[in-house]
């Protein structure tokens, strides 16, 4: 027999793996797995990093979408609020219009009641007549909103008296002054219906 096979006690023993890898790098088991763990350690928080600033960009991105949202809402609500309010006032504009027309065709009417109740009579129940529907419209004309253009007394004003001649002033009147009134004039709102027809003192 040969040595080895004589003296089985003296063959050398089979060292663990975790002793054999020890041994080949020069370090203890423990100082190993305590290098896993360090190693595991810092992978996981360079993935956590990278997941944060993963998170971060996403909740940018998300309040730039909530930014430019609320931007386009307040946008849409202005140009809807510009909208209603100029629908509001074509709307009004061609209402006023409609009741300008409308006056401007019954003022000759109007005009002829006022000769009418003027004029000397001695039927006094034509002549209530007459002033009760001259009472009728100047209420219809407070419904829709017409005036009359006060002018007798009043400075001579172009943007709502039409002058159809001069007459020397009186004493007391100062020149320019509307002395008479030909024909009375109306506006609706600060639209003139019809300019009123008025004599200005020199």
């Amino acid at each position: 027999m040969s040595e080895e096979m004589k003296n089985p006690a003296q063959q050398p023993e089979e060292q663990p793996a975790e002793e054999t890898k020890a041994a080949e790098t020069g370090a203890a088991p423990e100082e190993n797995t305590e290098r896993e763990h360090k190693k595991h350690g810092k992978e996981k928080k360079k993935d956590l990093a990278a997941e944060l600033e993963a998170a971060k960009a996403q909740a940018q991105a998300a309040e730039a979408a909530l930014s430019a949202a609320k931007d386009q809402l307040l946008r849409t609500a202005a140009e809807y609020e510009n909208f209603r309010k100029r629908s509001a006032r074509e709307q009004d504009a061609a209402f006023n219009n409609g009741v300008g027309f409308a006056v401007s065709q019954i003022l000759s009417i109007l005009d002829t009641l006022d000769m009418a109740a003027n004029a000397p009579t001695t039927d006094e129940n034509y002549k209530k007549g007459v002033l009760m529907t001259l009472d009728k419209a100047a209420a219809a004309f407070k419904v829709l909103k017409v005036e009359e253009i006060p002018a007798l007394g009043l400075p001579f004003d172009p943007e709502v008296h039409s002058a159809v001649m001069q007459q020397p002033a009186a004493e007391g009147q100062e020149s320019g002054t509307v002395v008479q009134v030909f024909q009375k004039g109306y506006k609706l709102g600060d639209k003139v219906v019809r300019h009123a027809t008025v004599v200005v003192a020199e």
